[in-house]
């Protein structure tokens, strides 16, 4: 074998046995939970809470070590810190007491049966582990897996409820990576807050760049304080790159997941 992607897990302990496979990663995206209900006043999730309950319910270095062999990087951002205009914020304490005192203050001392959870494809195991994590401090999921094209649609369509497990590898920049999921014409978008959507606008129109930059980390810290998303780590997507390989093409292009470009791919003469 002289390249392979996307190693995780079990399949990952194997490959770091393997003689003369190396691992190697890349960092092009983020996990991160979603909860479309949040904008409905009758839903558990409109309460900032709740949200942050769950945030505090699950242990992302445990997750990274059992999912990515403990190469992922657990953050508080939605933007991988390698992006043009990401801020970087510290990821949330895993502390399930305050978890379960936040919920009580809520209104949910004995949790609540939160519904379907959506990995998304093909991370089902971590979304088995963060449906364990969340059940721990009583927010009770059932995970539903999708087929990934199926899953996109759905989520387009405004169809999934409850929970999702979000990531994107697209554009190269923060704006390009939120536009889908927090600006009103986002394909992803299940709630805007006027704020951000005005800054959103604002940015995209905006020449100088230290002013861009200024709004689209204002963007990054509103959706933080609110909590709209709980961000876990920015995904180590894994490699693994045989003895024949000179240049895997790893990072050449920032945040791509695989080799490019193809022309400087080089095997060892």
């Amino acid at each position: 074998m002289d390249l392979a992607y996307l190693i995780t897990g079990e399949l990952g302990e194997d490959a770091r046995r393997t003689p003369g496979l190396t691992l190697q990663p890349t960092y092009p995206s983020t996990h991160w939970l979603y909860f479309a209900d949040q904008w409905d006043p009758k839903s558990p999730w409109h309460d900032r809470r709740v949200r942050q309950a769950a945030s505090l319910a699950i242990d992302r270095q445990a997750l990274n070590q059992a999912e990515t062999l403990g190469f992922s990087f657990p953050t508080g951002s939605l933007i991988p810190r390698a992006l043009e205009f990401s801020k970087f914020f510290e990821p949330d304490p895993f502390d399930p007491p305050r978890a379960r005192r936040l919920l009580a203050e809520a209104g949910y001392p004995n949790g609540f049966d939160a519904g379907d959870l959506y990995p998304w494809p093909p991370y089902f195991s971590m979304g088995e582990a963060l449906a364990g994590y969340l059940q721990s401090v009583g927010i009770r999921t059932k995970v539903r897996t999708m087929e990934r094209a199926a899953m996109t649609t759905a989520w387009r369509e405004r169809k999934l409820k409850n929970v999702i497990v979000g990531i994107t590898g697209a554009g190269i920049n923060a704006s390009a990576r939120l536009e889908a999921y927090v600006s009103k014409g986002g394909a992803y978008t299940s709630g805007v807050i006027p704020e951000v959507e005005d800054l959103f606008q604002r940015q995209v129109r905006e020449l100088d760049l230290k002013k861009r930059e200024a709004m689209l980390h204002q963007i990054q810290q509103i959706l933080r304080d609110r909590v709209t998303h709980i961000p876990i780590y920015e995904l180590a997507f894994i490699w693994g790159v045989g003895p024949r390989v000179e240049e895997p093409g790893i990072n050449l292009i920032r945040s791509f997941a695989y080799s490019g470009p193809l022309e400087d791919v080089k095997l060892k003469r």
